[in-house]
């Protein structure tokens, strides 16, 4: 709206304040006789002395509540997203930590039981063990005093050639 539209709107609105201040006032009264004609003729030249920005301005105020509740609705709603997201990480993540809790108590209890079995093995192995030392231990010593004899077969022997 350049400034001579703007001057018109003014004047055409000063020439209506005009008319109503000069009109003849009923007695008794605050009221006054307007020639409506004349009032009207002078409000429609000031509207369309004013732009079509005007009236479309005018149509985005009379839908302003209306993009408002939509954006209103539309945050709500992103809002809601946003929660539901989160909740769902963190559901996400207490399962990830639960998942490891557990994996980490099977870890737990698959070790103490590997231990216990390496134990139990072990402990089969030495008995096995000792009881194959008593056995070698027991052959040793028969082998031994069988040499021993042996020895003395010998001596027996050589003297028995000696003798001869």
């Amino acid at each position: 709206m350049d400034s001579q539209q703007v001057m018109a709107v003014v004047e055409r609105i000063q020439s209506a304040i005009t008319t109503v201040e000069e009109a003849r006032g009923v007695p008794l009264s605050a009221s006054c006789v307007v020639h409506r004609g004349e009032l009207l003729e002078i409000l429609d030249q000031a509207r369309s002395a004013f732009p079509g920005d005007l009236a479309q301005a005018q149509e985005i105020i009379s839908a302003r509540e209306t993009i408002l509740e939509e954006a209103r609705i539309s945050a709500d709603q992103l809002i809601v997203h946003a929660r539901e997201e989160v909740s769902e990480m963190i559901e996400q993540t207490q399962i990830v930590a639960a998942a490891r809790k557990e994996a980490q108590r099977i870890l737990d209890e698959v070790e103490e039981e590997a231990r216990k079995e390496r134990d139990q093995i072990e402990a089969y192995i030495d008995s096995r063990l000792a009881t194959l030392e008593v056995i070698l231990n027991k052959t040793l010593d028969v082998v031994q005093r069988g040499r021993e004899k042996l020895d003395g077969v010998e001596d027996k022997h050589i003297l028995a050639e000696l003798a001869d």
